[in-house]
C-alpha cells in the first residue's frame, strides 16, 4: 500500500482507486479482513478503522509535500477513504508530518515537541520502560507512538529499524513506520539492507520505487 501511495502521488490518481487496484494485484499481502473486504468492493465506504495501517502506508506523502499543510491534508485523504476514525487520521497525520519534519533537517527535539503537542501522543517512554508491559496492538494510538519513539533513540537507520522489531507486537507495522522517518532523518539506508529489499520486489514495484526516489533525491 506505500507503493499505492506512491502511485497515487506520482500519476494523479484517487487514493481509492490505487489502494484497490494494488490490493486485488497483490492479495496475498496480510491486509486486514475489513481492508481486504474494501478492496475487493468497488463501493464499499470507509469502515471507522483506527488501525494502523493507515500509518504504515503514508510516508511517501511526507517525502512528496513541501508544506506541512499539504501533508497533513494528503494525510487525512490518504487514509480517510478506509480509516475515517479520528484516531487512524491523527496516525498518518503524525507520520507524515514526523517525515516532513525529519527530511526538512528539524532536530528529532523539535519532531518530538511538535508530534506532543500537534496530536497529544505521549513520547515520554523510553524504549526500555515500553518493552515489558507492550504488546501486540494493531491501533494507531497503540503502535504509532512506539514507531515514533524507536525513531527518537536511534543511533542510525539500521538501528532504527532493529529498536523497533525489539518492541514486538506488531513489528512489522512498526518497523516500516520507523523506517520511514529514519530514512528522512537520516538521508541514508545502508546498502546491503537496500540489495535485499530490492531482491523481494517484482518489476513493476521496482519502476515505481524508482521514479518516486527521482523526485524525492531531489527534494
Amino acid at each position: 500500500m506505500t507503493l499505492a501511495t506512491i502511485d497515487s502521488l506520482l500519476n494523479k490518481k484517487p487514493f481509492a482507486q490505487t489502494y484497490r487496484y494494488w490490493g486485488r494485484a497483490y492479495p496475498d499481502a496480510g491486509y486486514g479482513r475489513s481492508f481486504w473486504h474494501w478492496a475487493k468492493s468497488a463501493t464499499a465506504e470507509p469502515y471507522n478503522s483506527w488501525g494502523n495501517g493507515s500509518a504504515m502506508r503514508v510516508s511517501p506523502i511526507g517525502f512528496y509535500y513541501e508544506t506541512i499543510a499539504q501533508v497533513l491534508s494528503k494525510a487525512k485523504e490518504s487514509a480517510e477513504i478506509t480509516h475515517n476514525h479520528p484516531e487512524g487520521i491523527k496516525g498518518a497525520q503524525a507520520v507524515a508530518a514526523c517525515i516532513f519534519l525529519a527530511r526538512k533537517g528539524k532536530s528529532k527535539t523539535v519532531i518530538k515537541e511538535y508530534i506532543e503537542t500537534r496530536f497529544q501522543y505521549n513520547l515520554s517512554q523510553s524504549l526500555d520502560q515500553i518493552r515489558p508491559w507492550y504488546k501486540f496492538d494493531v491501533s494507531c494510538q497503540g503502535s504509532v507512538p512506539q514507531a515514533i519513539t524507536a525513531f527518537l533513540e536511534s543511533r542510525d537507520f539500521e538501528d532504527a529499524i532493529r529498536s523497533a522489531v525489539s518492541l514486538g507486537g506488531d513489528s512489522d507495522t512498526i518497523a516500516c513506520i520507523t523506517g520511514a522517518i529514519a530514512e528522512a532523518y537520516y538521508q541514508f539506508i545502508p546498502e546491503h539492507m537496500v540489495i535485499e529489499t530490492r531482491k523481494r520486489l517484482d518489476v513493476k514495484m521496482l519502476n515505481l520505487l524508482d521514479d518516486f526516489y527521482k523526485i524525492y533525491k531531489k527534494t
